[in-house]
């Protein structure tokens, strides 16, 4: 009878263990849930202290897709502090300026404004849109930084009615606009000959020195151009609703690092373990009561016989 037991409880396990996976993939997947929604415009404090994340939502869109978890973001823990419900107009429009930088290489006014377009189209963070119109008055152009340039610099003098060929004659640095050059070569020229023995000899020369040194200059590397641009943004609103989720950041602070990645591992291991616990106890019981209930017919068998 044992062995005839046996088969029963084993199929009786494995529809267990069926029911258990199926159960779990059921609860992972959930039908009902909502589908996520995502943001029409971010936008985030100078600070990082708050970042507001815009739902644009028609009828059709449920709010409650609208994410509320805690996320991490540029050394951040941002927290979900207030959603907001903001109905929106039909037709929403208003002023808008918008500044524009460009890089020039000239300051000519004709040159800049050959970069700035009459007109530009924009779109706001929040959506809206519109063509602007540039301020003239507001061109303004700025030096963009300096750079330093090195070059050599060359001079020649003459010393004319030298007797000899002798560099003792000639200075060794001269000084010209400020700056102190150095000789570095020297062209000799006769000036005179003399009669010697029927023969003509130089008894004058004319020393042609060359000096040489370097100058530095400066020089301007570009200039940034800045202008406003200014005019109406709109948009129209088809029937929507704007949600607006406020998250709060704080700074995360260093974790000092664990000694050793058994918490993970155990947290995995658990979504394993914790099933097979839960068929294996289900399983013992529904073998423990049959056990019971075979007993009880092998008494009431061996009651009959006697």
């Amino acid at each position: 009878m044992k062995r005839k037991l046996v088969p029963h409880v084993a199929r009786l396990l494995c529809v267990l263990a069926l029911s258990a996976s199926m159960t779990t993939a059921a609860l992972a997947a959930d039908p009902s849930a909502p589908l996520q929604c995502y943001p029409t415009a971010v936008t985030r404090s100078e600070d990082g202290g708050e970042i507001r994340k815009m739902y644009d939502l028609g009828p059709e869109d449920d709010p409650a897709g609208i994410p509320r978890s805690d996320f991490e973001q540029d050394g951040c823990h941002y927290t979900l502090i207030d959603l907001l419900k903001q109905e929106l107009p039909a037709n929403e429009s208003r002023q808008h300026t918008e500044t524009v930088s460009v890089n020039s290489k000239s300051k000519d006014m004709g040159a800049v404004l050959a970069l700035l377009p009459q007109t530009k189209e924009f779109i706001t963070e929040d959506g809206l849109a519109g063509v602007l119109s540039l301020k003239l008055d507001t061109v303004n152009v700025e030096v963009a930084g300096y750079g330093t340039a090195t070059k050599e610099v060359t001079t020649k003098r003459s010393y004319p009615n030298l007797a000899e060929q002798d560099t003792q004659y000639l200075p060794k640095t001269i000084t010209e606009n400020g700056r102190t050059l150095t000789l570095t070569d020297i062209q000799w020229q006769t000036d005179n000959t003399a009669n010697l023995d029927g023969y003509a000899v130089a008894d004058r020369y004319t020393a042609v020195a060359t000096y040489s040194g370097s100058a530095t200059s400066s020089y301007v590397k570009g200039y940034t151009v800045t202008a406003d641009y200014a005019g109406t943004v709109s948009r129209i609103a088809l029937n929507r609703v704007r949600y607006v989720a406020i998250f709060e950041g704080t700074p995360i602070q260093p974790t000092e690092p664990a000694e050793t990645p058994a918490t993970a591992s155990a947290f995995r291991w658990s979504y394993v373990l914790i099933p097979i616990g839960i068929v294996a106890a289900a399983g013992a019981g529904v073998g423990g009561a049959l056990l019971v209930k075979r007993k009880r017919e092998n008494a009431d068998e061996e009651e009959t016989e006697e």
